[in-house]
């Protein structure tokens, strides 16, 4: 059973591999060019599991002590795994001591993959999704760990090197972009944005800005409600 889970679930985790091995080793470098030892990167990676927050964690652990700025910033930059965890409610029933595990380590891509991807009839789909998350969880903390480790022999100008998130956000937006007619949330999200970096400047935007994205995100939400449920009774 386990080994036709996993032999099912590899397959569909080779393309995030390549993704997650050259992220994961551009943070690992990161971290090794900021003087932390390759273990800060090894047991981020595998602790923290979210790559968007360990690269923005470099830049806290070299700024002074904001425990509360760094809570809030990690529980905004995350929030989207709320609804991800609300949408996996049904699939997660019933799989077991393997549903802590899962809810742990679900990221975005083990999240696509497990939600989108119906396995074969002979495969148990706990297992699948537990191999799916724990393959990508793999993936990128080798990927760190490697990268850190190469850091020690190869020495180069590492300036520029945490873009590659900011890259690949960007890469993401443009997809989604081209794949969605509506572009309200798209426009909404640069609006904010674009808003509050002339409010708060460079250094203290983000947080701003997603609340207020949240706010109008929920405002436009409730107003489509309304608006559905006047059409309903017209």
């Amino acid at each position: 059973m386990k080994r036709k889970a996993f032999q099912a679930a590899l397959p569909h985790t080779i393309p995030i591999a390549v993704g997650f091995l050259f992220l994961g080793m551009s943070y690992g470098f990161l971290m090794r060019s900021k003087g932390f030892s390759v273990f800060y990167p090894m047991f981020m990676s595998f602790f923290i599991f979210a790559g968007s927050m360990e690269f923005v964690t470099v830049h806290l652990l070299l700024s002074a002590f904001q425990p509360f700025y760094a809570f809030f910033l990690a529980l905004m930059v995350n929030a989207r795994h709320l609804f991800y965890g609300l949408s996996m409610l049904d699939k997660y029933k019933n799989v077991g001591w393997k549903k802590c595990y899962l809810i742990y380590g679900m990221c975005d891509e083990s999240f696509t993959v497990n939600c989108s991807v119906i396995p074969p009839p002979e495969v148990d789909r706990s297992w699948f999704m537990f191999f799916v998350t724990l393959l990508n969880q793999v993936y990128w903390v080798s990927g760190a760990t490697l990268g850190a480790l190469l850091g020690y022999v190869i020495q180069f100008d590492t300036k520029g090197i945490e873009f590659v998130m900011t890259a690949l956000f960007a890469v993401m937006f443009l997809n989604q972009w081209e794949e969605c007619k509506d572009h309200r949330s798209a426009l909404t999200g640069l609006g904010c944005s674009f808003f509050c970096l002339l409010v708060f400047g460079s250094g203290r935007f983000i947080l701003p800005a997603m609340v207020l994205m949240i706010l109008c995100f929920t405002f436009d939400r409730k107003k489509e409600e309304r608006e559905t449920k006047r059409e309903e009774i017209e």
